[in-house]
């Protein structure tokens, strides 16, 4: 097992394996109630959006995919990624997320359009993990260069954190793709 992550309800779990299989169980008891099958290789990331109902999930076959934990259905397959995708993060209630590679970038997505709106971060060195939230007002988050996307959702205010391998923590502005 790569990783877990529990439904916001908290009724169930979702576990991704070396074996390139992710599962979603009754977190109660442990009943495997579906298996997600479509990565190739391992699959080392998966986390349930807000709603409990769908799980995004990135491997080393250096796709993103977004999958029903209704049906087990992959509804949407992100490819951009040169190396394996290591870490998900998701803004806010889901319309966009973030992925982070052993290519050494970090990439907001468009799950609507199933596109990716822009690299964040190139870093040079593999990335492991990322996380985003809410930076107070003492940061400088910088100014985009240019009038983010109209599909660039939540992303104004939230700062990103990239756990490099090169053993650097580097803080982006999500919005402005400025360091921080």
């Amino acid at each position: 097992i790569t990783c877990l992550d529990i439904s916001s309800g908290g009724g169930l779990g979702v576990s991704t394996s070396t074996d390139g299989t992710m599962k979603i169980w009754q977190a109660a008891n442990g009943e495997i109630r579906r298996l997600l099958e479509g990565h190739v290789y391992d699959v080392n990331c998966c986390r349930f959006f807000p709603s409990g109902l769908v799980v995004l999930s990135g491997g080393m076959d250096a796709q993103l995919k977004i999958w029903s934990a209704e049906d087990a259905s992959c509804v949407v397959t992100f490819k951009g990624h040169k190396g394996g995708i290591l870490d998900t993060a998701i803004v806010d209630r889901g319309r966009n997320v973030l992925s982070c590679s052993r290519d050494g970038t970090a990439r907001l997505w468009d799950c609507g359009k199933s596109a990716c709106l822009g690299v964040i971060a190139d870093c040079g060195s593999p990335v492991n993990g990322i996380a985003v939230g809410a930076a107070d007002n003492s940061l400088n988050l910088g100014t985009p260069e240019k009038a983010p996307s109209e599909r660039e959702i939540g992303t104004e205010g939230k700062i990103l954190l990239l756990a490099r391998e090169d053993k650097k923590l580097q803080g982006v502005g999500l919005q402005s793709r400025q360091p921080v």
